[in-house]
């Protein structure tokens, strides 16, 4: 049976080659200059990212309907049952997919995003991407009280990331086009191009990187052009009226609504990655149950909202709900209680393991939050509750720049997908409190925070080279890598090379002497051309390398410099004997273990 199988399998992968093979010879003919690629690949991922954004958000909101939809409308002691089982059995069902079939769909997928992008070679695998869209699918339309916009940021990623590998782009291309397919999904999700643009630039790349800048426009208002096409031109969040700033007195409350966003943003922030931590060091043989606790909070709390004040919003995104909230049709103590138990339930949702994220409820609790200061207003200096659901419009963008630390996307965001753009000078206010109150108590924004739980820490040029300045490249380099012959041929190497994660590969003569590198993409397309019966010493190229005896911090500001995740280290200076690799995320783990971290700081 076994052989069977892999005969399957095997035959499925030449069927997949000969296809991408086919491809690429295409494209090559059609375009054959790699930058034409790139930007041909980025009007396409715009299109491509836009309708799977789509179709995502299609599929959770008939999953909902389908599931915690019809649990919570079937009422009496069946409804309370059923309300309660749903999440339970949904979380149950996706946390075995996510430990026997896709442990890398697990979490919101952002902060994965961010690693690959500032680490890794660029390279995020489609099926983890499928694996994400089924399984979160599952879990959210059940009703775990996560957002479907990170794991559509990490989907929209990997589908540009395979379209590079796809069409053979070079490793600091297939990069590129990262948060090119971020930027689609956000926009589509959210159905804000422009702050999809400032997140990819906040919090994906961060900083103003020219080279990518461009694509992620494009794709990002190309996305947006589909996701209106098939849903509508409507803001994701509808009010009643574009709301403004009617009376400046109110300024002052708005101002306490960001500092109140801030203090809860720093229980929320501890409590998330404490449980998680205490998930994560209790993974034993049934591991896989975790995602079931926190569908079994969320079934309960739901239950007992429904069901005894007949409230509605801790399942799923909870959009209908906050949508009421922006109208201002909420009473006060409705919308303290749902701050509350959103934020237990996102709270389990999240850190038991579940495939979501937590942007939905961040804009949601942002607006309870919000609108239950609109009552405070209103009774404090007699405004009228038209303006009700102005504050809930501020809180979200509050809540969003204290939790997720990207103030710029906290103004656009809310402007977008409200569609009203009267509120700059509260939102600005409120905003600067809460991230300002944030930081000063929670240093590490929370996605990298995420990772740094992982044992996973982006670059930070000052820390890096403090830790790293008395080290050379050996102590960081690997020495397993694959090496190539010169007189092999270059359809044999492409073979050699098909399952293997490098960004590139030396090529060395008899005598072990480096002859160039070759790269994955450039082997692929030397066949796609007709040309695989040359040899790798016809076609490598000459790349810069690094020496054993280098100082560290030397090599890593040099692979900046060249853009490079991955560099080959010969014997020294001047020397063509190979003896190894250094990659970013070798310094990343021997800056692990030679600095403390600073979330430990």
């Amino acid at each position: 049976m076994s052989s069977e199988l892999h005969g399957r399998q095997a035959a499925e992968r030449g069927a997949w080659s000969r296809l991408r093979a086919s491809v690429l010879r295409a494209s090559l003919a059609l375009v054959p200059k790699e930058r034409h690629r790139v930007f041909a690949l980025t009007v396409l991922l715009g299109g491509v990212c836009g309708l799977v954004a789509v179709s995502f958000h299609l599929a959770i909101r008939g999953a909902e309907h389908l599931l915690i939809e019809n649990a919570m409308d079937a009422g009496g002691v069946r409804g309370v049952i059923w309300t309660i089982l749903t999440p339970t059995l949904g979380g149950l069902l996706a946390g075995w997919l996510l430990y026997y079939v896709a442990p890398r769909a697990r979490g919101s997928g952002i902060p994965q995003v961010k690693y690959v992008y500032a680490v890794k070679s660029g390279r995020l695998r489609l099926r983890d991407a499928v694996s994400k869209f089924v399984i979160a699918t599952l879990q959210i339309g059940s009703g775990s009280a996560l957002g479907r916009e990170g794991p559509t940021v990490h989907i929209c990623a990997a589908v540009a990331s395979s379209f590079g590998r796809l069409f053979a782009l070079s490793p600091q291309n297939q990069r590129r086009l990262i948060p090119v397919g971020a930027a689609a999904g956000i926009a589509a999700a959210f159905n804000a191009p422009i702050a999809a643009v400032t997140f990819v630039i906040e919090e994906i790349i961060g900083d103003l990187d020219q080279t990518v800048l461009s694509g992620v426009v494009i794709a990002a208002a190309l996305a947006a052009v589909i996701e209106r096409s098939v849903l509508g031109t409507h803001p994701v969040l509808g009010t009643q009226a574009g709301y403004g700033l009617e009376h400046p007195s109110s300024l002052l409350i708005y101002a306490l609504l960001g500092l109140a966003a801030g203090i809860v943003s720093c229980a929320y922030y501890p409590a998330l990655l404490r449980l998680r931590g205490f998930v994560n060091a209790r993974t034993g043989r049934f591991g896989w149950a975790w995602p079931s606790v926190g569908g079994l909070v969320t079934g309960l709390i739901a239950a007992g909202l429904l069901f005894g004040f007949g409230a509605r919003g801790v399942t799923s995104d909870g959009y209908t709900t906050l949508t009421a909230a922006l109208r201002g049709e909420l009473p006060v103590g409705l919308m303290l209680g749902l701050v509350a138990a959103k934020l237990v339930c996102s709270v389990f949702s999240y850190s038991t393991g579940g495939a979501g994220g937590i942007f939905a409820p961040v804009l949601f609790v942002g607006a309870m939050l919000g609108g239950s200061f609109g009552h405070v207003d209103r009774v404090v200096l007699d405004h009228p509750n038209a303006q009700l659901g102005a504050f809930a419009l501020v809180g979200m963008g509050a809540f969003f720049a204290a939790v997720i630390r990207a103030p710029i996307t906290s103004v656009l965001i809310i402007f977008e997908m409200t569609g009203g753009y009267g509120l700059v000078l509260p939102l600005m206010i409120a905003n600067t409190v809460a991230y300002g109150v944030a930081r000063r108590f929670e240093h590490v924004p929370i996605y990298e925070a995420l990772l740094h739980q992982d044992r996973l820490y982006l670059p930070d040029k000052q820390r890096v080279t403090d830790a790293l300045s008395a080290l050379q490249v050996r102590d960081a380099m690997t020495t397993e890598l694959v090496v190539l012959p010169d007189d092999m041929r270059v359809i044999d190497g492409q073979r050699e090379v098909a399952e293997r994660s490098f960004s590139q590969y030396p090529v060395v003569d008899s005598s072990g002497r480096l002859c160039g590198l070759v790269s994955q993409a450039r082997l692929d397309r030397r066949v796609a051309a007709g040309h695989g019966a040359l040899t790798l010493g016809e076609v490598a190229q000459a790349r810069e390398c690094l020496s054993a005896d280098q100082a560290l911090v030397d090599a890593a500001e040099r692979m900046q410099q060249l853009g490079a995740r991955q560099l080959i280290v010969v014997a020294e200076s001047g020397s063509t004997v190979v003896v190894g690799m250094l990659a970013l995320s070798d310094i990343m783990r021997v800056y692990v273990r030679t600095a403390k971290p600073a979330a430990d700081a």
